[in-house]
């Protein structure tokens, strides 16, 4: 027999086989080196292991004050969503973000662009109620952004809307004054992935300060046209 002529099954012969007991089983197919490959997880499952996260954080005094966490409402699966600021009394009762005053508010914001509340994605920049209703610290707002970082990342949205200075804060910093910045379209990367934001004013600021709703409207007009512009189906 010429080297030529062997085929895989005679590289062993039959006593070497025999002698060692040894099964030889030879295929002409190609191997599969991926049968192995891990699956991505899916967003339900990342987003429930970072609540789980935030769940666990430690020396927190917004943890330690509130009765639970309030971390998102709305569909994980939309391309829009909307920060904002924090817990209040009614959302740290309930367990979910804009349930109260600003809540019913943001609402009728959404409405009057066709947008339903349930066609969003909705989170804010600390998932616990600060003391009193105050504002949240600037090293809350530090130690909170990484974890919004991560729920951006998790979302993947189209466009991101940030409400209130605070939300703005917790991405580009305190050098910023949100009455020049608001109704500009800006990018931010996060986690290498560049999104489109606006900056808007805070429904909560809006009840208290009614006469600047007239500026929220336009950015709505802004928000609606780039929903259309990106050809979003919400």
């Amino acid at each position: 027999m010429t080297l030529e002529d062997k085929n895989q099954n005679d590289i062993v012969s039959s006593n070497t086989k025999n002698s060692l007991d040894i099964k030889y089983v030879f295929s002409d197919k190609p191997i599969n080196r991926f049968k192995t490959k891990p699956k991505l997880e899916d967003k339900s499952t990342l987003l429930s292991k970072l609540k789980k996260e935030i769940e666990n954080i430690e020396n927190c005094e917004l943890k330690n004050s509130s009765n639970k966490i309030v971390f998102s409402d709305g569909n994980d699966q939309s391309k829009v969503m909307i920060v904002g600021e924090g817990p209040g009394h009614k959302e740290d009762e309930i367990g979910k973000p804009f349930v109260g005053d600003a809540g019913m508010l943001l609402n009728k914001m959404l409405k009057a662009i066709n947008v339903e509340r349930n066609q969003v994605y909705i989170t804010n920049v600390v998932n616990y109620r600060p003391p009193n209703n105050r504002k949240p610290e600037p090293t809350e707002v530090k130690r909170y952004s990484e974890f919004l970082r991560k729920h951006i990342s998790i979302i993947d949205p189209k466009i991101l809307i940030l409400m209130g200075s605070t939300a703005m804060e917790s991405l580009f910093g305190s050098n910023i004054k949100i009455t020049k910045e608001r109704g500009n379209w800006k990018d931010i990367i996060i986690n290498n992935k560049t999104y489109l934001c606006i900056i808007t004013f805070h429904p909560a600021y809006l009840l208290r300060q009614p006469e600047n709703k007239k500026y929220s409207w336009i950015d709505l007009k802004k928000i609606r046209k780039k929903i259309d512009q990106l050809n979003l189906s919400l």
